[in-house]
């Protein structure tokens, strides 16, 4: 099964300075079948307004993951923790007992991401924030695991909780595939271009959910940028 779900579909939040669109029930936005697929609970795409972004709140018990799709986003944590992450780079923060955070686009630029919140497979633990770089080239023509619970054997970085984080960049024409393994479902969404999943058109910032599926293929109509999340 692959259920398409068009952008203009989801949720809506926005202000000044925001835009943001909810693929599952978010804050005032609430859809009682869309509160999550698997362990995937929330996936927002953001647009923050330059010199603007989220000021200091908490988080517990999720893991938090930024992709950044275009500008940059700045952290800053409880414990000390800041960085900055570029278009095409990800960050993700353990929220475990409890952690406080603000994130703020601090460019001259607008910064789109994609926000992706998984359940973590046990409560509590030391809260952790980690960032690295994924350049597009290296996410060219194939898949890669951009977060896992196991990143010494499948690469990225550190999540608790029993699922992927994968990115693909593909050029017009170009063609992949993904095995889901037995059991597990995706959920995906499209950063960028136009995309055929198995034989399912997807249009920039369309979101497809996937379960009883051996092998995803992917066909790109158009240079496309994808996000996909593995779960349980």
């Amino acid at each position: 099964m692959i259920e398409k779900r068009s952008f203009d579909s989801f949720g809506r939040f926005q202000n000044e300075w925001l835009n943001a669109k909810h693929h599952f029930s978010f804050g005032g936005y609430f859809d009682p079948s869309r509160m999550g697929w698997g362990r995937l609970r929330v996936w927002n795409d953001d647009e923050i307004q330059p010199g603007q972004g989220f000021a200091p709140h908490p988080h517990r018990d999720m893991e938090i993951i930024t992709y950044v799709r275009d500008g940059a986003i700045t952290h800053k944590d409880s414990l000390g923790n800041e960085g900055r992450t570029e278009a095409g780079d990800v960050q993700v923060m353990s929220a475990g007992s409890g952690i406080r955070h603000s994130e703020y686009n601090q460019e001259d630029v607008l910064t789109r991401i994609f926000q992706i919140w998984i359940v973590p497979d046990r409560e509590g633990g030391e809260p952790r924030w980690d960032a690295m770089e994924f350049p597009k080239g290296d996410k060219a023509g194939d898949f890669v695991t951009l977060a896992s619970n196991n990143p010494d054997a499948d690469g990225g970085l550190m999540i608790r909780a029993d699922a992927k984080v994968l990115g693909a960049t593909l050029k017009s024409g170009q063609e992949t595939e993904y095995t889901l393994p037995k059991g597990r479902q995706a959920y995906l969404a499209l950063a960028a271009g136009r995309v055929e999943v198995n034989g399912v058109e997807l249009n920039a910032r369309d979101g497809a959910a996937i379960r009883d599926v051996d092998t995803i293929s992917f066909k790109a109509s158009e240079d496309a940028e994808l996000v996909m999340v593995e779960t349980d």
